[in-house]
This record gives C-alpha cells, structure tokens and sequence, in this order.
C-alpha cells in the first residue's frame, strides 16, 4: 500500500529528468503504468509458452529476428512517420503524432511524455513481433516473439530516460549514444535517430556530430509544425494546453 501511495504521490508531479538522477529515475520507471504493463505481459507470455512451446530452433529464431529487427523498426517508424510532416495534416492521427512525439520535441526533458503510448506501443508489437513469431512458430512462437518484443521496448524506455538524465554515463557507449540523442533534440532532429543502436543510423547516412552541422535547425523542437502551419492544419494546436517550451539547458 506504501508502494502504491508512494507511486500515485510521484506521478502527480510534473518532472525533469534533466533535474534527475538515477535513484529517482528507477523509482520513476518501475511505478509508470506503461512499463509495468509491459513487463506483467511480457511475463504472461513466457508463462503462457511454458503451456504451448514451440521447438526450440523456431523459438531461438524468433528471438534473434525480433532482438536484431527491433532497432530497425523503431528507426524506420522514429525517422519516417514520427519525423514526417504528414501525420499532423491528418486530424484523425493528429492527436497521436503530438502525444507520441511533437509534445516530446516541445519539451525533451519532460518525463510524463517520454514514454511511449500503450495504444500504439502494443499494436506496433502485435506486428512486427508477434506476427513473424507466429509465422514462424506458432502460438508458442508468436508468444516468443511478444515476449522479447515487450521486453526490448521496456529496455528501449530505460535508456530512452537515460539519455536523457541529467547524469553522465562513464561508460564510453552510453556516453557517446546520450550525446548523438541530445544533439538529436537540441541541434538538428534530421539525424541521429537511434535510441539503442546507431547501426542504422550509419548505414543510412544519418549519423552526425554536431561539428559536421554547425547551423542549428530552426524546427529542432516544433518538428516543422510552425504557427503558419499550425494555422493551415490547425488538429495538433487545437489539442495543446498551455505547455511551456522548456528545452532545458544547452548539453552536448
């Protein structure tokens, strides 16, 4: 009952993770509802495969397809739908473009809209894990493959916060990945578009440092939807409160 007092009392704040450390980030990412969903699914699935299994080959497959597909996916969807400038044109998918992304633009640091939406995490899921699991395995591989999918994406979460902490990681690859993602957020948003890997990023050429783009991009937090846009498409502005744009400070 504590727990739960303690967690209701900590998600009735507003918080900067720019202003946290990692004490109070674990505290955040273990009581946010998303996250526990995703592991109590997660652990219903391995315990539904443990009733229906598939053979072990399938479901070693299904495993390493979905570990190594999911960076991919995330990237293609984080590159060319959530950076795409037609979602808000859409005021059927207006209102999920801003809750899943531009409110995270708008304010990076701001931990309430950092994590993803259940009502488009899980579907994502269902398709590109599930789906080929089932392909593969099926019931017990499309469990398999949910399973890891969950699994991943609650991994993606943590080091999506992460990077955004205000702490410095000492491990060389943790700090190199939170500065390619901050230069993501507060210099030039067309790039550097991983959370967990920049494999993709360097094969598709999207990978930069800020000294290879010394202009700042005038669109890094509103994504391209200005006040002359927002006049012409008007579903996003419409369904914005009043958030102040809290970049936070300059970090490298």
């Amino acid at each position: 009952m504590k727990t739960l007092s303690t967690m209701l009392r900590f998600w009735d704040r507003t918080h900067q993770l720019g202003r946290m450390g990692l004490r109070e980030l674990f505290l955040a990412y273990f009581t946010h509802y998303a996250v526990i969903v995703y592991l109590v699914l997660a652990g219903a699935s391995i315990a539904a495969f443990a009733r229906w299994p598939a053979p072990l080959l399938p479901t070693l497959a299904i495993v390493l397809l979905v570990a190594v597909a999911y960076p991919l996916v995330w990237y293609v969807l984080h590159r060319w739908v959530l950076h795409s400038r037609w979602m808000f044109k859409v005021p059927a998918l207006a209102g999920i473009w801003k809750r899943i992304h531009y409110d995270h633009h708008m304010d990076p640091d701001r931990l309430e809209i950092l994590f993803g939406a259940l009502h488009t995490t899980l579907p994502t899921l269902l398709l590109v894990a599930a789906l080929p699991g089932w392909l593969i395995g099926g019931t017990g591989g499309a469990l398999a493959g949910f399973a890891t999918g969950l699994l991943y994406t609650a991994f993606y979460e943590f080091e999506h916060c992460v990077q955004h902490l205000g702490w410095k990681p000492r491990n060389r690859w943790l700090a190199t990945m939170k500065r390619r993602h901050m230069e993501h957020h507060f210099h030039d948003e067309d790039g550097n578009f991983g959370i967990t890997s920049f494999v993709w990023d360097r094969l598709f050429g999207t990978l930069y440092t800020r000294t290879q783009r010394p202009a700042k991009s005038a669109t890094v937090f509103n994504l391209g939807y200005t006040d002359a846009v927002a006049a012409r498409y008007p579903a996003v502005a419409n369904r914005s409160r009043a958030m102040p744009h809290r970049p936070g400070r300059r970090r490298s």
